[in-house]
């Protein structure tokens, strides 16, 4: 298995991540996140897997000196669209996460590393990279595909025959995920080398939620109530996607 790049699904990939509920809880929490732990100054940023650069452009408008790097060129475009439209500048580099080391000369202050790792074919070979790419006592932003949370939907669905397979791969050519992550393995490859410091749910209830109650469910009243339960003890752990804020060891 190789990974996974969006070289032909930029278009789908904005509508599907981006548009609607899903997409502005996700930006949402990262933020709220983000301008939590972050200090008042400017920071250098390298956004990997930097998609349409929705995180970077945030970033980059709060006065962050922000690197976008992706290796999809339609996705790299569409961000650089973005950032002109905005009169945001920033710098854009076309390249997988392997060839960065190659190319930047100096770590940054702030790595963000958002629903990258469920698509590589080895998810922890990018992690010794990642603290590389990391200035020491800097930060990294690490978001991922939540497999419990992928396991609890299709048990809520009655999916007993996929369970008993443990097949939570997606299809080739879709959106869904090919390896969602298992966060205790996670954390365990973590070690030595970051210390996680804040972990949140994102989407914590959203996509639990009927349809009917999704449709008639006001966006102000979704976002005030997944930032609130973000990290609740016993709702985190149920994120569609988990976010980690961590530190290098």
């Amino acid at each position: 298995m190789s990974d996974r790049h969006f070289d032909q699904l930029a278009t789908r990939f904005a509508e599907k991540i981006y548009g609607g509920a899903k997409g502005a809880i996700r930006l949402a929490v990262l933020q709220a996140d983000l301008a939590e732990a972050l200090p008042d100054r400017p920071l250098r940023v390298l956004d990997i897997g930097a998609g349409l650069g929705h995180m970077s452009l945030w970033l980059a408008e709060r006065g962050h000196q922000v690197t976008l790097a992706e290796p999809a060129e339609p996705m790299l475009e569409g961000a650089r669209q973005r950032f002109a439209e905005a009169g945001q500048t920033a710098t854009f580099i076309q390249a997988p996460w392997q060839d960065l080391l190659g190319q930047l000369t100096e770590p940054y202050d702030l790595v963000l590393c958002h629903a990258v790792l469920e698509w590589l074919a080895e998810p922890h070979a990018i992690l010794p990279v990642l603290h590389q790419l990391t200035v020491p006592g800097g930060w990294l932003s690490l978001a991922f595909y939540n497999r419990d949370a992928l396991i609890y939907r299709n048990l809520l669905k009655g999916h007993f025959r996929k369970m008993r397979k443990n097949d939570m791969a997606g299809e080739k050519q879709s959106l869904t995920p090919q390896q969602p992550l298992d966060p205790r393995e996670l954390a365990a490859q973590l070690e030595g080398l970051w210390q996680v410091e804040t972990q949140s749910g994102v989407r914590v209830f959203h996509d639990y939620m009927p349809v009917e109650f999704q449709a008639r469910a006001e966006l102000l009243d979704l976002l005030e109530m997944e930032l609130a339960h973000r990290r609740h003890p016993s709702f985190a752990g149920l994120g569609r996607y988990l976010h980690w804020i961590c530190r290098p060891v």
